[in-house]
């Protein structure tokens, strides 16, 4: 692990297919399919020395990389030609790295953005949610996580850019509506993860995990994998308790009835979720209810089963 800041070899992965957009197409939302081997990327850091190790990183990587020092600098080079991904702090001199982003966000077609910042306040966070950042680095990091950033990005798109709706943005309640896409589960992990860095990392990841396990349920299921719906999510920091709530909009569902999921499974066949998946031809898998009952302290339901709570208890 080599911590941003350091230097030393970084191994460049195969970058998968993804697309671009396509000139008459609306701002983010309308691609055409294309093979890339590598992405423009703009890193945007006052700290030159940060700048050359990531710019040696992701040239390693394959990735074409221009650098700028201040938001001026970077909102020029972004006026003047098209990048895929800026990876932007957030203390910047002259011009707050958070203005930077609501600018680049506010182009007719805008990369994805990578906020870098060692602000540990979730108002920098939300803030960033708010502005869309595609996701959410808190310095000092491992080098080789950009890399992964990145490759998440190529890997998800075009879907990776999908915009959130910011109902409420403030530290002890967020709200967000999201679409029903796959690639909005690891986005939004990552920001919950962020969000709940005062908790004690068990605790945290205990968290993140439920969630990342009841949300791709409510994309899967309750939203059937089309963008054009909604989840909504909520999330209550209170000092001795966490509270998150997922709303899908599919139908619901009777537990009794899951027999592809592990939580429905008697108590004499704990296999039966697995016999039943291969007959309908699931993919492996069944483990998300029960996993996140497991992880949390309580686990609640609606009467349609169609919107969940999980409650953590803080010691």
């Amino acid at each position: 692990m080599i911590p941003v800041g350091g230097r030393g070899p970084v191994e460049g992965r195969a970058c998968p297919r993804r697309a671009i957009r396509s000139p008459a197409a609306g701002p983010g939302l309308h691609y055409r399919p294309v093979t890339r081997t590598r992405w423009s990327v703009l890193i945007v850091d006052d700290d030159p020395d940060l700048r050359d190790v990531l710019a040696a990183a992701l040239s390693n990587a394959g990735h074409v990389v221009e650098q700028a020092g201040d938001g001026p600098d970077a909102l020029a080079l972004v006026a003047g030609r098209d990048f895929d991904v800026v990876l932007l702090d957030v203390n910047l001199p002259s011009m707050n790295g958070l203005d930077v982003l609501a600018q680049i966000r506010g182009r007719l077609h805008p990369p994805l953005v990578v906020i870098m910042t060692g602000d540990d306040t979730p108002e920098a966070l939300l803030e960033a949610v708010r502005l869309q950042a595609y996701r959410y680095l808190r310095k000092p990091f491992p080098l080789r996580t950009i890399i992964e950033v990145i490759d998440d990005a190529m890997a998800a798109s075009p879907r990776a850019g999908l915009p959130v709706q910011v109902v409420s943005a403030r530290p002890e309640w967020l709200e967000i509506i999201a679409p029903c896409a796959l690639e909005m589960a690891d986005r939004l992990q990552s920001f919950i993860m962020h969000l709940e860095a005062d908790l004690d990392e068990p605790v945290r990841e205990s968290v993140a995990q439920a969630f990342r396990e009841l949300l791709t349920n409510a994309i899967e299921w309750g939203g059937k994998l089309d963008p054009t719906r909604k989840v909504r999510i909520s999330c209550v920091r209170a000092k001795r308790v966490r509270i998150y709530r997922i709303a899908d909009p599919g139908a619901g569902f009777a537990i009794d009835r899951l027999r592809h999921a592990a939580i429905a499974n008697p108590a004499d066949d704990p296999l039966q979720h697995a016999i039943e998946r291969q007959k309908q031809g699931l993919r492996p898998g069944g483990l998300g209810l029960m996993m996140a009952r497991s992880l949390v302290d309580e686990l609640i339901y609606n009467e349609a089963h169609n919107e969940v709570m999980f409650i953590k208890y803080l010691s």
